[in-house]
């Protein structure tokens, strides 16, 4: 996977980038995978062995019109600078000038990547009181952090402001570093938060999960991160490996570096509106060992640990609620469930999370639905963020169904008893082979039911 894709970048976007432990990599691997002409710059300092990277460097003296800027830029990365701080360092453009560059940039759909702060090429950092400086039009910022320092002391060696680290971590100097450490320094907002605009996408990137264990460390901590940030995106960037003349070649084909993962909230979507019509009672509501099949299948979506669990209702929706009213989830009615499935599915698209990356549609009517294939299509969307995800069986498509974000604007054009499905000639289909046929069971009528309730005896 592309960083670019990783990210989610869209065109005319700003996107800033503070922290430690690969910011400058980050956005220099983003700024050369961008197809449309792209602009860097900085709202601190770049030092001077960083300038290479770019296509051409303009001063921002010699800018006298944001405008015609903006439209005379070539394709490829264009830096722009303002004075040199000192003998290493280069400053930024001036603020105004730069928010100028933004609104011209935008209005043409080319990306402004900013680099906000300073890390003296650590692998962590606790930003200062005058860092990072975000500015307040920014669409993504991008927190990053280097996995690097993990059960290392804490020091000055591994970490940038080791001061200012010690009092959001609860760590003292010379202590390992732990994941729970990192943690705490990344959701504060004196540390990893600071500076971000309310509106802004926050994504964290953490960075030097260069084996086996860092990446399953990383996992762990995008698990908690991911509450905070919109997306925490585990990566190996190794720009600083490569010789400077060959970074225009760099992308995951050859290994210049590696996206591991987009981890992101994902929502479960459990379909729970029908009439049982050829069932002559509410399926719902069916015995099934020990519980209903409703309860069943809807704690087998919680205990899976997705971040939003939705119960679409409609008929029967008063005894499924007194079924359900003391779980975890939120219950969403559905008025005009009869008009068909495409109303509720459109009904649980409205009521997700806004931060949510992808959900998974469920039917209440799938006895041996198991939190393995849940499982599995959620590590297959963070390793692809494949649009749809969904699993083979003996050669037939079966359920549940995942969908990315992207997706979510074509269900508002569904119309009558049609669901997700209709959206498979629109995307590529991710297909999981699945071996277990007890997911293709189903229960459409009454001798559905017995024969199950025999067969599972």
């Amino acid at each position: 996977m592309r960083l670019s894709h990783a990210l989610r970048i869209q065109p005319g976007e700003s996107i800033s980038f503070s922290g430690s432990g690969g910011k400058t990599s980050a956005l220099i691997t983003l700024a050369r995978e961008l197809e449309n002409p792209v602009i860097a710059t900085t709202t601190t300092h770049f030092s001077k062995e960083q300038l290479d990277f770019a296509d051409r460097i303009i001063y921002s003296k010699d800018v006298t019109s944001a405008n015609k800027f903006v439209d005379s830029i070539a394709p490829g990365v264009t830096l722009i600078i303002g004075e040199e701080a000192d003998n290493r360092r280069v400053s930024g453009p001036p603020a105004e000038l730069l928010e100028e560059i933004y609104h011209h940039a935008r209005s043409r759909s080319i990306n402004l990547l900013i680099e906000a702060d300073g890390s003296r090429q650590r692998a962590l950092k606790a930003p200062a009181a005058h860092e990072p400086v975000i500015p307040q039009y920014i669409d993504q910022a991008v927190v990053v952090a280097g996995l690097s320092a993990l059960e290392k002391p804490l020091s000055s060696q591994v970490v940038h402001r080791v001061d200012q680290f010690v009092k959001l971590s609860k760590l003292k100097e010379g202590e390992a570093i732990t994941l729970e450490a990192v943690s705490r320094v990344l959701m504060d907002d004196s540390g990893g938060f600071k500076g971000i605009p309310d509106s802004a996408r926050r994504i964290c990137l953490l960075n030097q999960t260069d084996d086996e264990d860092l990446q399953a460390k990383a996992k762990r901590l995008a698990n908690s991160l991911k509450k905070s940030y919109h997306s925490v995106v585990i990566t190996s960037l190794l720009l600083n490996q490569v010789p400077t003349s060959d970074i225009e070649s760099i992308n995951p084909v050859n290994n210049g570096y590696k996206v591991y993962g987009v981890h992101e909230p994902v929502t479960g979507i459990v379909l729970a509106a029908g009439g049982s019509e050829r069932m002559g009672k509410p399926k719902q509501l069916l015995a099934w060992k020990g519980t209903s099949l409703i309860r069943h299948t809807v704690s087998t979506v919680i205990n899976s640990g997705l971040d939003q669990v939705i119960v679409i209702v409609g008929a029967s929706k008063d005894q499924i609620r007194d079924e359900l009213n003391d779980l975890p989830i939120e219950i969403i009615s559905n008025p005009e469930w009869e008009a068909g499935q495409s109303t509720s599915v459109q009904a649980a698209i409205s009521a997700i999370s806004p931060n949510s990356g992808s959900a998974i549609f469920f039917l209440v009517d799938q006895p041996y639905l198991s939190q393995s294939i849940i499982h599995s299509m959620v590590e297959r969307h963070a390793e692809s963020l494949a649009p749809i995800i969904a699993p083979i069986i003996a050669g037939q498509r079966g359920n549940p169904v995942l969908f990315d974000r992207i997706t979510f604007q074509d269900f508002h054009s569904l119309q009558g008893d049609v669901g997700g499905r209709k959206l498979f000639s629109r995307y590529q289909v991710s297909w999981i082979e699945w071996f277990d046929e007890a997911l293709l069971l189903d229960i459409d009528t009454d001798e559905d039911y017995q024969r199950l309730l025999f067969d599972s005896g």
